[in-house]
């Protein structure tokens, strides 16, 4: 009699103290698309933590959750989950494993059939007309404004990119930075000692080329490609060169190319002075570029 009532309490033990899963699927035959609904429940928590898979991944691959809602309360919890599937066929839903309190649990499978049900030639019909929005201007900024933003910030940036190599340009081309690097190209000239050692030639041709190459980009004569007398000839006609500069271009050019065909030796006394000549007009050259931009107004 004793063994029969200890059975009888353990029995009444594990239902009074035991978790209830339950799962129900309210229609195992859907249309195609149809919504279905899902729902688990545990009754007789005690408190005791539920966990599973995070939302919206309870159900497998084929069925699109829709809603997946959670209640959960000391003594009880439910999981409602709404979904559908666009696919003909028989999909199952496998067991589902719910932990209680760290012990594992599992829900009943299930397999649902999803239908087509429209028929072959049935009309598709509206649900209702086009309806026409008349849209004012503060819609249509609503609608487009990121991208009327973003075009203005590319061209803002276009802009200033253009501005950057403009001024990058103009300093590199400016007749202050040009004048102190062709001072620079005299002064290594000068270290290479060619009036000391006598050697007129290479002085002359490499000072004829510095005053070349300055005379092409401080002041837009195409001085690295003419000839003497043209360039001389095409300096008169510019009237950019002071005249005090141009008699001394012309002299030094001049002597240059007697040099050059070994028509005259200049001796050391010649030589630098013409080296302080150039030098001198380089430093000029400014004063001639300020008044050029007075006299054309520019």
């Amino acid at each position: 009699m004793k063994k029969i009532v200890l059975v009888l309490f353990s029995l009444f033990n594990i239902f009074l103290f035991s978790q209830t899963l339950g799962s129900k699927l309210e229609k195992k035959t859907l249309a195609l698309g149809e919504v279905g609904t899902f729902r688990v429940t545990i009754s007789n928590l005690q408190g005791k933590e539920v966990s599973s898979a995070p939302k919206n991944e309870l159900l497998p691959f084929h069925f699109e959750e829709i809603k997946d809602s959670t209640t959960a309360q000391p003594d009880y919890y439910e999981r409602i989950i709404e979904f559908a599937v666009f696919e003909e066929g028989n999909f199952k839903i496998p067991a589902l494993d719910f932990r209680i309190g760290g012990k594992m649990y599992n829900t009943i499978p299930y397999e649902v059939e999803v239908v087509n049900t429209a028929q072959k030639g049935d009309p598709l019909n509206d649900i209702m007309k086009n309806k026409e929005v008349n849209l004012q201007i503060t819609d249509y900024w609503q609608m487009y404004k990121w991208y009327i933003l973003a075009a203005l910030v590319v061209l803002a940036l276009i802009f200033i990119i253009y501005q950057i190599i403009k001024y990058g340009k103009k300093r590199k081309n400016s007749p202050q930075l040009m004048t102190n690097q062709t001072l620079k190209d005299l002064e290594l000239l000068k270290k290479k000692k060619y009036m000391e050692n006598g050697d007129y030639r290479s002085f002359y041709v490499e000072l004829i080329d510095i005053a070349r190459n300055f005379m092409t980009k401080q002041y837009d004569i195409p001085a690295d490609v003419l000839l003497t007398d043209d360039l001389i000839e095409v300096m008169k006609l510019n009237n950019t060169i002071s005249p005090e500069n141009e008699k001394i271009v012309e002299e030094i050019f001049l002597r240059g190319d007697l040099v050059k065909f070994a028509k005259t030796f200049p001796d050391q006394t010649m030589m630098s002075a013409d080296f302080e000549d150039m030098k001198g007009f380089v430093k000029r050259s400014s004063k001639d570029l300020e008044a050029e931009e007075l006299r054309t107004g520019v």
